[in-house]
């Protein structure tokens, strides 16, 4: 405990500053997830707190980053559509799949997948990256334009047929479960129908114009209709906001920019009692916990996102285990991967059930704390009660933020998200990654960010295995050994100079290089049948092959046995540990190739072949 308080100072100044720049940036992810401001705030609040106390890199600063909202903005989208644009019966439903990402962020942690985070492919994360602030970008026209779809309502009255559809169709799904839904009395239904208002069907349609517009595809319909009636007033805010987190970075990066714009224009906005729309209230008091996760809990409405909540956990342990790196470079320290995760997952855990959306690291905060003087965990933490005593004591007062400028804010953050090095580098790359990056981007903006990167992995181990095999195929040769100086990429190992001549022309060599594995299979076959009938005696020298998987293991098995039948013996060197567990658990060893034909080193393969070669001829 006293390693907490050993830099009070710093860390203090430290987590009062990633505080400060965390509020607005918390504020706005809240609003464009769909949830609200206040859940951005509840996420900042406790992700930061409870994620530190808990983590594996002392200097994190966390709370709810873009990619965590972007992912997070498709589950409260897809569960309020699915209540019939109800927040409120949808929010259970949300808040559960929050907790499983967080749960299952603790599993990832416990089995300690974060050292294979590393692993995923640059093509991959550079797609997706961009594809993060394409997203912000489009989702935040509206808002900026000041366009509102569900207060248009020439657009809203377009709905009212397909609203009278789905109150029709709620009534008769109703009456099905309470079972009156029959012929004799379905002058009930009819009377329902009819005694249905026009305030609840322009209700539906409000909902249904909202859902029309969300998203990156609905932002786009609905561009044409927001330019038409755009409120000036709202895109004004929006751009000077943009002006001064640019314009004051130019001046000074003491002070965070962005809370520079949030209260300078909302200052300036609420003083001169500027008709804006302000964001939703933030309700006062200590954030409480939504038991309705427990009460209203329904297997059967969060199944459907199993894998939605796993790939939130799996993307909020790469936003904070890349965020960990780059703390890990600046303070000249290591962090834990498996602490970090299950800190994490507590974070975002705790989060949930007070109805805070979820986060991971953030690379800006984090880097902000480590520059003001944060070295331990205690400053994420005081980050973190900023926060809370910010909501206690300021919560009406951010309550007339104007909406407009959270979108600059947004916007923004939507530019500075998008990975510049990917693009520029894309005249250099070779083609197959570009077309993974650029698959990930079109697929992640346009369809589905889960599935566009699982389709970018499958590409990328594709072309990880495709160059493995080519690997394989270059530098595995089959030669006799006086062949080797007539071929002239190919030379005798150092051991293989000192062989005797008399031996040469009957005694064939198989180097492998690298990784045996079913990239490489028809490669091993075409090589094996490269050697001439006349040979008697083949080795086989796997001194370099650290790994066999199995589909590599049943073709050396083949590629063996074909050998046997042909009257060849197979000696095997320098088999590895790996390698060596497989051959024999499989019987190659000592079935195909008997132990005394199994060496550690090629000069005691040579010594046992004079012996054997001389006796045979």
């Amino acid at each position: 405990m006293n390693g907490f308080f050993k830099n009070l100072k710093g860390d203090a100044f430290g987590g009062l500053t990633a505080g400060i720049v965390a509020l607005p940036l918390a504020l706005a992810f809240g609003v464009s997830s769909g949830l609200g401001p206040s859940a951005g705030l509840y996420g900042a609040i406790f992700i930061s707190f409870f994620a530190a106390l808990f983590g594996g890199t002392n200097t994190q600063i966390s709370g709810p980053t873009a990619p965590m909202t972007a992912v997070s903005m498709l589950v409260i989208a897809g569960l309020i559509g699915a209540n019939n644009g109800d927040v409120a019966k949808a929010l259970p439903a949300i808040l559960t799949v929050f907790l499983l990402a967080g749960l299952l962020q603790i599993g990832l942690g416990v089995i300690g997948i974060g050292k294979y985070i590393r692993y995923i492919p640059y093509p991959v994360v550079s797609g997706f990256m961009t594809a993060i602030g394409i997203m912000i970008l489009i989702t935040q026209i509206l808002p900026a334009l000041g366009y509102y779809p569900k207060e248009d309502k020439a657009f809203v009255e377009e709905f009212k047929p397909q609203a009278e559809e789905v109150i029709l169709d709620k009534i008769l799904r109703n009456e099905a479960g309470e079972g009156i839904l029959v012929l004799e009395d379905f002058k009930q239904t009819i009377k329902k129908a009819e005694n249905t208002s026009e305030t609840e069907i322009y209700l539906e349609a409000e909902a249904l114009a909202k859902s029309n517009a969300s998203g990156v595809l609905g932002a786009l319909k609905s561009l044409p209709r927001a330019v038409k009636n755009i409120n000036y007033l709202e895109l004004i805010l929006c751009l000077v906001t943009i002006l001064i987190i640019y314009g004051f970075k130019k001046i000074t990066r003491a002070v965070p920019s962005t809370l520079v714009a949030l209260l300078v224009v909302s200052g300036v906005a609420y003083g001169f009692g500027l008709a804006y729309r302000p964001i939703e209230k933030i309700p006062g008091g200590f954030p409480i916990p939504n038991l309705s996760i427990i009460t209203d809990f329904k297997l059967g409405a969060i199944m459907p996102y199993f894998f939605t909540a796993l790939s939130l956990a799996f993307l909020g342990a790469i936003d904070s285990l890349l965020t960990s790196v780059v703390a890990d470079n600046m303070t000249k320290t290591r962090h834990n991967p498996t602490k970090e995760l299950i800190g994490q997952g507590i974070g975002n855990s705790i989060a949930a059930i007070f109805g805070g959306i979820p986060g991971a690291g953030a690379t800006i905060r984090t880097v902000v704390n480590i520059n003001a003087g944060g070295k331990t965990k205690l400053s994420g933490m005081i980050a973190g009660v900023l926060l809370l005593v910010i909501l206690l004591a300021l919560g009406p007062v951010a309550s007339q933020i104007p909406t407009a400028v959270l979108a600059g804010i947004l916007i923004t953050v939507g530019i500075g998200v998008m990975d510049y090095k990917g693009l520029k580098a894309i005249p250099s790359m070779p083609k197959i990654e570009v077309v993974i990056m650029l698959t990930v981007m079109m697929l992640s903006v346009f369809w589905d960010l889960v599935y566009a990167v699982g389709i970018g992995m499958i590409m990328a181990s594709l072309m990880f295995m495709k160059k493995m095999g080519d690997v394989t195929t270059r530098e595995s040769k089959i030669e006799s050994l006086q062949g080797f100086e007539g071929v002239a990429k190919e030379k005798p190992w150092k051991d293989e100079l000192a062989f005797p001549e008399g031996l040469k022309e009957k005694i064939f060599i198989k180097h492998l290089n690298g990784p045996v594995f079913f990239g490489s299979n028809n490669e091993l076959q075409e090589l094996a049948n490269q050697i001439p009938e006349t040979a008697s005696h083949v080795i086989i020298r796997m001194d370099r092959v650290p790994y066999i998987d199995q589909s590599g293991l049943y073709t050396l098995e083949d590629i063996i046995f074909d050998l046997d039948q042909k009257g060849m013996k197979t000696h095997i060197v320098g088999i590895q540990k790996q390698p060596q567990y497989l051959l024999k658990n499989i019987d190659i060893i000592p079935d195909l190739v008997p132990e005394k034909q199994v060496f550690a080193d090629f000069n005691s393969c040579i010594s046992y072949l004079k012996n054997v070669v001389e006796d045979v001829y």
